[in-house]
C-alpha cells in the first residue's frame, strides 16, 4: 500500500492573498466603486430619514441608539472595509516612494500604470508621461521597473511571507529549505 504525502499549501504560495498585481489592476475600479457605494448610501439616507447621513449618525449616537443588524449597518461596514484596503495600498505606495532606494521611481511607474485617476491607453502613453520623472526610459526598462516596483510595493504589503523574500531567506538558510517551498 502506497501512502500518500500530505500536501499542505502554505499561505505564501496561494496567489490569492499575495497577488500585488490583481490588486493593483483593480485599484481603479474599487476606488469608482466606492465612490458610488457612498454615495448611493447618502442618497438612501435622505430618501429613508430626511437628514443627511453626518447628522443622523450624530443623533443616533447622541440618543444611543444601536444600528446593529440593519442594511445601513452592513452597507457601512462593507464601505470602511474597502476604505481600509484602499488606505493600506496607498499608505504602502507612500512607504514605497519615501524610503526604498528606487522609491521615487517606482511610485511614478505605479502611478502611471495603476493608480492615477484617469488610465492611460497603452505603454508607450505611461513612458512618455515616466518622461519628466525618468531619463532614459525605453520599453524594456519600464517591464523591467515595474516588475520589481510591483515586487516591492508586494515586499511592503505582504512582509516577509511574499515570494520573493522566501528566496531570499533560502539563500541565507539554506539547511532550512523546507519553509521557504
Amino acid at each position: 500500500m502506497m501512502i500518500k504525502k500530505s500536501t499542505v499549501k502554505k499561505v505564501e504560495d496561494d496567489p490569492r492573498y499575495h497577488d500585488t498585481w490583481q490588486l493593483l489592476k483593480k485599484y481603479r475600479d474599487v476606488i469608482w466603486s466606492l465612490e458610488l457605494s457612498v454615495q448611493q448610501l447618502k442618497k438612501q439616507f435622505e430618501v429613508e430619514y430626511g437628514s443627511n447621513i453626518e447628522d443622523f449618525l450624530e443623533s443616533v449616537y447622541l440618543a444611543g441608539a444601536d444600528l446593529g443588524g440593519t442594511q445601513i449597518e452592513d452597507h457601512s461596514r462593507c464601505i470602511e472595509r474597502s476604505q481600509k484596503m484602499l488606505s493600506l495600498l496607498d499608505r504602502s505606495v507612500e512607504l514605497l516612494r519615501t524610503r526604498h532606494k528606487n522609491g521615487e521611481e517606482f511610485y511614478w511607474i505605479l502611478y502611471f500604470t495603476y493608480l492615477s485617476p484617469q488610465q492611460l491607453k497603452n505603454a508607450e502613453e505611461i513612458i512618455e508621461q515616466l518622461r519628466p520623472h525618468m531619463q532614459d526610459i525605453s520599453f524594456p526598462t519600464y517591464y523591467r521597473k515595474r516588475k520589481k516596483a510591483v515586487e516591492a510595493l508586494s515586499s511592503i504589503l505582504w512582509g516577509y511571507t511574499s515570494q520573493e523574500c522566501m528566496q531570499i531567506l533560502a539563500q541565507f538558510y539554506p539547511a532550512d529549505e523546507d519553509w521557504a517551498k
